[in-house]
């Protein structure tokens, strides 16, 4: 058998075509790109505001099962998708999101897609990029220092430095902050009180600018951040302390999209950076809205499963952009059937079909969630070398009870011919009028009975329990005015449930929330269930021992 290349040697290979020349397919004049480099561009504000009157092309989701640690390929099949769809003469654009440090150096990896399916520069892009999450990193820490600066200088607003809500972050997983006392050593330091940090991703920085639509909206949004509470607990706003304006400056050039390419040199937006397990999931609302304008098919994803991922895309992203999906891919492989049916990791090369067919109890559940959306739905089995045809077999007979399709696509290999029969499946689904998209629950649905709507029909939980003070906190913001918010929660990507080892399709299990926080700048509340961390922590043996420059000067070691 032929040596399988890296994702990173395949990436470095590729013959990618000038930036510009990418813009243009696009019809994007070359004075409205800001290249960085010769292979990434940011598209100009601008541009953006020239194609608000232009007709909408069709907007694809690609969700997936519960991740396992057989991993499932969900940038991968929605690069292949985007791929595929040009290949069969669509216009088609991918929309993802950008990577986080955190997983690049700790144990998820990258987020360029893989094997044949992937964007490029897959090394910039799993890195600094170009420098988004540094802005994002610096607009909430200078928030952060405004914060005990206002304090140090006389508190002219009153905050009770005992209630104040806003943190700090770091793009990088690191468990030794997520609790410390800051301001020691005296009076010229401050003065000293608990706080902690959040992963970059898990900001509402991250989720203000991913869903705001434009730089005016953005500088309103960071202004209706509550930092804190006074002693009356009437709530204390970014604005209030004059903080919004300087941290728009930072953010202006992150607001523009960033463009880049596919091996096969299609087009692909890559903006924003929210994890689904902690935060939205999603890439910016501009970025997609753009992309909208300009293809006939926008191709985007949601991180994690579709419990996580397209609930949030679906209740979040596009109640709040006025999205309306007309199709999603549910991506699964024969290898996650088997691990969520109870095969052990090492044990996955062997084919087991009664084992497949136990474990599509989590795709079922996955496939009929969705369609609780309204949004018509095919399954992509993404294809292993050790999957058998009884294995596939079964994938598909299941998914056939459900109603809807599953096909295989075999792009980590092959690229966009792997993956043509999956693209035309989504153009007849498109095509065919069939959504009638609408979100989960209406605005204004109490906040509770929003986290309780989600918990029972999306995770068939049996019960959420919570403190009185979580539910009394929750009365307080719907007496603010804040009742009409949809809820992002923060749960484990790994089950239906808060226990990340109870896999498959788990029924009457209970949802303790931890702990709400109000972005109010963001527009959602967020719910904490489970142990569920906003700041990860490095695995034993991070990634990071693995990467490296060899005597090239080449990074070796990320995927």
């Amino acid at each position: 058998m032929a040596d399988v290349k890296s994702d990173i040697e395949i990436a470095r290979a590729a013959r990618k075509k000038p930036i510009l020349d990418i813009g243009g397919k696009l019809g994007i004049p070359p004075e409205h790109l800001l290249p960085y480099g010769h292979d990434k561009a940011k598209i100009s504000a601008e541009f953006i505001a020239a194609q608000k009157g232009r007709r909408n092309g069709k907007l694809i989701l690609v969700t997936a099962i519960n991740p396992t640690p057989a991993g499932e390929g969900k940038t991968t099949t929605t690069v292949g998708l985007g791929d595929g769809l040009n290949r069969i003469g669509k216009k088609a654009i991918t929309c993802i999101r950008e990577a986080s440090l955190g997983p690049c150096f700790g144990v998820k990896g990258g987020a360029a897609g893989g094997g044949y399916a992937q964007v490029v520069p897959m090394e910039d892009m799993n890195l600094h990029f170009t420098g988004d999450f540094h802005a994002i990193t610096s607009a909430h820490n200078l928030l952060s220092a405004l914060i005990d600066n206002h304090i140090y200088w006389g508190n002219e607003q009153n905050i009770d430095i005992r209630r104040i809500a806003w943190r700090r972050v770091m793009d990088m997983n690191d468990r030794a902050l997520r609790h410390i006392v800051a301001s020691l050593g005296g009076v010229a330091n401050g003065y000293p009180r608990e706080t902690g940090f959040d992963i970059t991703v898990a900001s509402e920085v991250m989720a203000i600018l991913c869903l705001a639509t434009d730089l005016k909206d953005l500088e309103k949004r960071l202004g209706s951040i509550i930092i804190g509470y006074r002693r009356d607990k009437s709530p204390v706003f970014a604005r209030d302390i004059k903080a919004d304006g300087a941290m728009t400056v930072l953010l202006k050039d992150a607001m523009q999209p960033n463009l880049v390419q596919t091996l096969e040199n299609n087009p692909a937006f890559v903006h924003g950076g929210p994890f689904a397990n902690i935060a939205h999931g999603c890439n910016s609302v501009v970025a997609t809205t753009t992309a909208l304008k300009l293809a006939d098919y926008v191709v985007t994803e949601a991180g994690f499963g579709a419990d996580l991922g397209a609930e949030k895309f679906f209740d979040i992203k596009c109640r709040k952009a006025g999205l309306k999906p007309d199709a999603a891919v549910i991506v699964a492989t024969v290898r996650a059937m088997k691990m969520n049916g109870g095969v052990k990791k090492d044990d996955l090369g062997r084919g087991n079909v009664e084992a497949v067919k136990k474990g599509c109890a989590n795709l079922g559940r996955h496939v009929q969630n969705v369609k609780k959306f309204g949004v018509p739905v095919v399954v992509a089995i993404n294809h292993f070398t050790s999957d058998t045809q009884a294995e596939i077999q079964a994938v598909k007979d299941f998914v056939a009870t459900l109603g809807a399709e599953a096909i295989l696509c075999r792009h980590w290999a092959e690229g966009s011919v792997g993956i043509e029969a999956l693209a035309r499946k989504v153009v007849d689904l498109a095509e065919s009028g069939l959504s009638q998209f609408s979100p989960l629950y209406p605005d204004d649905m109490p906040l509770f009975q929003k986290i309780e709507t989600i918990a029972k029909d999306i995770y068939h939980a049996g019960e959420v329990i919570a403190d009185k003070s979580v539910r009394d906190q929750l009365r307080i913001w719907e007496d603010q005015g804040y009742g009409n918010l949809p809820v992002c929660m923060a749960k484990t990507q790994y089950s239906f449930s808060t226990d990340p080892n109870l896999r498959g399709a788990p029924t009457g299990h209970t949802v303790p929330v931890r702990e709400v926080r109000l972005s109010a700048g963001a527009g959602f509340v967020v719910v904490i269930t489970g142990e569920i961390m906003t700041m990860p922590g490095l695995p034993k043996v991070p990634s990071s021992e693995k990467i490296f420059l060899n005597e090239d000067g080449q990074i070796e070691g990320l995927f």
